[in-house]
C-alpha cells in the first residue's frame, strides 16, 4: 500500500511516466463516478428536494431582476390581467377616486400595465403579502396621494380576507387610518402628514391653509405614530408647491417664536433633513424596510402635451406617447433634493429605496378623476359644467395608476 500511493499520484499528475491505457482507465473511472454523483444529486433536488430547488431558481431570478430598472419601460394595454380588482367590489374605496361610480364611461384607464424594458414585475399576490405582513405594520405616511396609494393597497388585499376577519378604524384625531387583516394580525395603515414635519396643515380635514407654516425641526408629533412600523412608505411634494413658505422656529402660539419666509427648494430640503435625521436615530434598517415615493405628476395644462391651451386632463382618454415626457407640474430640483438626502442616509448606513414613479406616471394624463369624483360633497351641476376649474388632474382613479405603484412596492418588499 505504501508504494501504490505515489504511483497513483504519478498517474494523475504526470502522464509521461505511465502507459496510456492506465491513464484512460483511470479517467473513465473518474468520469463515471462524477456522472453518477451529478445524476443522483439532480434526482434528489428535483424529487426529494423540490422545494429547495424551486427556492434556488426563485433566488436566481431575484438576482437577475435586481439588475433591472423597473422604473424604465412602457405602458401596455392589458384587459386580461388588469385591473387587479373591481372598483365596486372594494369595500373601502374612496369616493374621491371612484371615477366609474361618479359617471366616467371610458374605463380603459383601468387596463394599462407597466412593463419594464428588461424584466417583468412580479404578479401581485395578496395572500403572500399578508403572510409577509403577519404580526407587522405597513404604514403609508404623507399626503392625499399617499392616501390614494394606501387605499389602492387595501383594495388589492382586502378581497382575500373574509368580511368577519377584516376591519377599518381611525384614531389620532382622524390622522391615522388602520386596515386590519385579523387572521394575520397584519395592518396596512395611513398617517396624514402632508409635509412630514409639523405644520399648520396637520388636521386631516381642516387643512387647506393658504398661508402654510412649517416647524422644520419638529417631527416627533407625527413620528410617534409610526415609530414601530415594519415597513414605512413616505411621500411629500404636492403641499410644497409654492414659491416660499413660512418657517417657524419655536412653537405655535409662542409669542417669542421666529417666523421667516424660505424658498421652496430650500425649505423642502430642511424638512427632509429633519426627517432623515429622525430615521437615522430611531429606525433599525435591518428590521424595517423604508421607501420614499417620488413626486406624482399633475396634468393641468393640456398644451404641454400638444393639447388645447387652457384645457386640462378632462376628457383625456389616451396616454402621452412622447418618450421621456416631463410636464411643468414636477420639479427636477426637488427630485434632486430627495436623491441627495437618500444618498446621504445610505452613507450613514440606512437604506431608503426610492419608488421613482414620476416618469412612468407622467404618461398617464387620462388616469385622473377629472370631474368624476366626490371631494367633500358631490360636485354641483354648475361645477361639473366647468371642468377647467373643477377637474381633478392631481389624484388618480382607482383601479389605476396607484395600483402600479403598489405592484412596484410589492416587488421591492419581497426582493429588496
Amino acid at each position: 500500500m505504501a508504494n501504490k500511493a505515489p504511483q497513483q499520484e504519478i498517474v494523475l499528475g504526470n502522464s509521461t511516466t505511465t502507459n496510456n491505457g492506465g491513464i484512460r482507465s483511470t479517467f473513465q473511472s473518474l468520469v463515471l463516478v462524477l456522472t453518477t454523483i451529478v445524476v443522483v444529486t439532480a434526482i434528489y433536488l428535483t424529487q426529494e428536494g423540490g422545494e429547495w430547488f424551486e427556492e434556488s431558481i426563485s433566488s436566481s431570478s431575484i438576482v437577475e431582476e435586481s439588475k433591472c430598472n423597473m422604473f424604465k419601460g412602457k405602458w401596455v394595454f392589458d384587459n386580461i390581467t388588469h385591473p387587479l380588482y373591481k372598483e365596486k367590489e372594494c369595500t373601502y374605496m374612496s369616493d374621491q377616486l371612484a371615477c366609474e361610480k361618479f359617471g366616467r364611461k371610458d374605463l380603459s384607464y383601468q387596463n394599462w400595465r407597466w412593463q419594464p424594458h428588461q424584466c417583468d414585475i412580479p404578479r401581485f399576490n395578496a395572500t403572500a403579502l399578508l403572510e409577509r405582513l403577519r404580526n407587522k405594520r405597513l404604514v403609508f405616511v404623507g399626503d392625499s396621494l399617499n392616501r390614494g396609494q394606501w387605499i389602492s393597497m387595501v383594495c388589492l388585499v382586502e378581497s382575500s380576507v373574509p368580511p368577519a376577519l377584516k376591519s377599518m378604524s381611525t384614531i389620532a384625531n382622524g390622522s391615522l387610518s388602520i386596515f386590519k387583516a385579523i387572521e394575520f394580525n397584519a395592518s396596512i395603515e395611513f398617517y396624514w402628514a402632508p409635509l412630514l414635519v409639523e405644520s399648520n396643515s396637520d388636521d386631516p380635514t381642516n387643512h387647506r391653509v393658504p398661508d402654510r407654516t412649517v416647524r422644520v425641526n419638529s417631527i416627533q408629533k407625527h413620528a410617534k405614530h409610526w415609530t414601530d412600523a415594519d415597513i414605512l412608505v413616505f411621500n411629500t411634494f404636492l403641499w410644497w408647491r409654492r414659491s416660499a413658505m413660512n418657517v417657524l422656529w419655536g412653537s405655535f402660539g409662542d409669542p417669542d417664536a421666529v417666523y421667516k419666509k424660505v424658498g421652496m427648494v430650500r425649505v423642502y430640503e430642511m424638512a427632509l433633513r429633519t426627517w432623515s435625521d429622525w430615521l437615522e436615530v430611531h429606525v433599525n434598517g435591518s428590521k424595517t424596510q423604508l421607501f420614499f415615493v417620488s413626486m406624482s405628476p399633475t396634468h393641468q395644462r393640456a398644451h404641454e402635451w400638444g393639447g388645447v391651451k387652457g384645457e386640462n386632463c378632462y376628457k383625456e382618454t389616451d396616454l402621452i406617447t412622447q418618450e421621456d415626457y416631463w410636464g411643468n407640474g414636477t420639479f427636477p430640483s426637488m427630485m434632486r433634493v430627495v436623491e441627495n438626502v437618500l444618498e446621504d442616509l445610505k452613507s450613514r448606513g440606512l437604506n431608503v429605496q426610492m419608488l421613482n414613479i414620476t416618469q412612468l406616471s407622467e404618461y398617464r394624463k387620462e388616469g385622473h378623476p377629472s370631474i368624476y369624483r366626490k371631494q367633500w360633497e358631490p360636485l354641483t351641476e354648475e361645477q361639473i359644467s366647468n371642468p377647467k376649474t373643477y377637474a381633478d388632474c392631481i389624484h388618480w382613479c382607482l383601479p389605476g395608476v396607484s395600483d402600479t405603484w403598489n405592484e412596484l412596492l410589492y416587488a421591492y418588499i419581497f426582493h429588496q
